[in-house]
């Protein structure tokens, strides 16, 4: 197995741009993997800041829901892989699979299981979404609770760990 890298952090914190740093290291052709869905004007003006702040090095797999199944076959001969996000693939598993945690959950490990086939470093991106108010509604206090117990999962399984706040990154492990 590569090297796992686990990098969270709030939002605009400076975790992406800190990873894809880590990742442009890194020798070879690198892969960015997009979980991120285009619904509206405003996601793909933030899609398109993204792709235009990676440089040619990079090959895309935008993939909202199958991270296990399609990740390994492209990862071959990658100099690196940044995933980028976990809270954003967690979002479209609650919702694939009816609110229920359980097959997000099972997602998440069957993933984990498919690490060992990935030699490439695997820098991984998630929200740290725990550190505000308690949310008002079911659904929100879910999701909170369900991304606290994936990034605890991630952040365990990783060979390193960081924690981006206000743009300074934070090593964990």
């Amino acid at each position: 197995m590569g090297h796992l890298v686990y990098i969270s952090g709030g939002a605009r914190s400076g975790k992406s741009a800190y990873a894809q740093q880590l990742a442009e290291i890194c020798p070879g052709d690198l892969l960015y993997v997009a979980t991120a869905g285009i619904h509206d004007a405003e996601m793909e003006a933030r899609v398109q800041k993204h792709r235009a702040d990676r440089g040619e090095r990079w090959n895309a797999l935008e993939e909202p829901l199958d991270l296990a199944g399609k990740l390994p076959p492209v990862a071959a001969g990658k100099g690196a892989i940044l995933l980028d996000c976990v809270t954003l693939w967690l979002t479209n598993l609650l919702f694939q699979h009816g609110e229920q945690n359980e097959p997000v959950l099972a997602e998440v490990e069957r993933f984990l299981a498919v690490l060992p086939q990935i030699t490439a470093p695997l820098f991984v991106v998630s929200n740290e979404v725990g550190f505000g108010i308690v949310p008002e509604n079911r659904l929100a206090r879910q999701f909170r609770d369900l991304a606290g117990t994936v990034n605890q999962r991630l952040a365990g399984a990783a060979d390193e760990a960081w924690l981006v706040v206000s743009g300074l990154p934070v090593r964990l492990k």
